[in-house]
C-alpha cells in the first residue's frame, strides 16, 4: 500500500482498492470511513458491478498506512540482512552493523525475502511454504494534461491481455491532477521480466494509448515488483515457531489471501499467536 508523486499529480501504487467481506474487517474499516480516512470507490468494474463495496483511501493509501502507524515505533530505511538467536532474543541484524534485540518476531515481507533474511535463525520452515512461489508485476504511473478515457467509475479489471488492472486516480479521490496507474497482468510481467527497463516501458505505455484518449503524456514513471502476488496460501492465516530462543511467526499476504483484508487479517492472527504465547 503506497503512493507516489509524479510531478503535481499523485499516484497509487500496489494495491488499487480493497474489499472487505469478513465481519471483524468490516468493522474496522467502518471505522476508517467514519474517521475520514477511507472512502467507497464503487461496487465494481464491470457495467452492472457485483454489489460488493470497493474501498480507497482518501489522498492515497499511504494516507492510511500513515494513520495505522501512529503511536508505534517505525523504522524506515533500515535494511535487516539477517536474524539470529541471541542467548535470550532474536538479534535483528541491520546493513548498518547494528543489531536490535527482540523478545518477539513477526516477518511479513515476501516469503523468499523472509527466508534469506531467516537462513542464520535456525528456524525450520515447512518445505511447503519454502516453495511458495510469486507472480511478478510491471507498472507504469501515467500524469496527463487532461482527463484519460476511463470509464465510470474510474477502474477497469483485465480489460485485456496486457493490463491486470488499470486506476484513474483523480476517480479514486487521489490526485487532483490526471493520472492513471496501469498494472500489467501476471503473464504479460513474466514475458517481459527480463526486458530493459525502456523497452517494457514504452510497450506498456503503447498498449495504455486506447486509455489515454486525446490527453498527451506528461510523465511516466514505470515500477516493478518481483514478489507480487503469491500463486499459492498457506492454510492458515500465519504460522508459528515457539521452539527457538524467542516465539517467530510469520504473516502476509501468502497465509490469509492476496488482498488487502487477507494482509489484516493475517496480521491480526499473528499477534493473537504471540499474546496467546504471553
Amino acid at each position: 500500500m503506497a503512493t507516489r508523486r509524479v510531478g503535481p499529480a499523485r499516484l497509487d501504487h500496489g494495491a488499487q482498492f480493497f474489499t472487505a467481506r469478513s465481519e471483524i474487517f468490516r468493522q474496522e474499516v467502518a471505522r476508517w470511513v467514519e474517521a475520514g480516512l477511507v472512502h467507497e470507490w464503487c461496487r465494481g468494474f464491470g457495467p452492472d458491478g457485483d454489489g460488493h463495496p470497493r474501498y480507497a483511501a482518501r489522498d492515497g493509501m499511504t494516507t492510511l498506512t500513515k494513520y495505522l502507524a501512529e503511536g508505534v515505533d517505525v523504522r524506515c530505511s533500515s535494511l535487516v540482512f539477517a536474524v539470529r538467536p541471541g542467548e535470550q532474543c532474536w538479534d535483528v541484524c541491520l546493513d548498518d552493523a547494528t543489531s536490535v534485540p527482540a523478545d518477539a518476531l513477526i516477518v511479513t515481507c515476501p516469503l523468499p525475502q523472509a527466508f534469506s533474511v531467516l537462513v542464520s535463525s535456525g528456524v525450520e520452515i515447512p518445505q511447503a511454504l519454502r516453495e511458495t512461489e510469486y507472480d511478478r508485476t510491471l507498472s507504469i504511473l501515467v500524469t496527463l494534461d487532461r482527463p484519460g478515457a476511463i470509464p465510470a467509475p474510474g477502474g477497469l479489471q483485465n480489460p485485456d491481455d496486457v493490463f491486470g488492472f488499470i486506476g484513474d486516480n483523480v476517480s479514486k479521490g487521489v490526485s487532483e491532477y490526471p493520472a492513471i496507474t496501469f498494472h500489467a497482468n501476471a503473464t504479460w510481467s513474466e514475458a517481459h521480466w527480463d526486458d530493459e527497463r525502456e523497452t517494457s516501458t514504452a510497450a506498456l505505455l503503447a498498449h495504455a494509448r486506447p486509455w489515454l484518449g486525446d490527453a498527451q503524456v506528461l510523465e511516466i514513471s514505470p515500477k516493478r515488483w518481483r514478489f507480487a502476488t503469491p500463486r499459492t496460501i498457506w492454510p492458515t492465516a500465519c504460522w508459528t515457531h515457539v521452539d527457538g530462543v524467542a516465539p517467530l511467526v510469520l504473516a502476509g499476504d501468502a497465509f490469509a489471501g492476496p488482498r488487502v483484508e487477507g494482509a489484516v487479517l493475517s496480521g491480526l492472527a499473528a499477534a493473537a499467536a504471540l499474546i496467546a504465547l504471553s
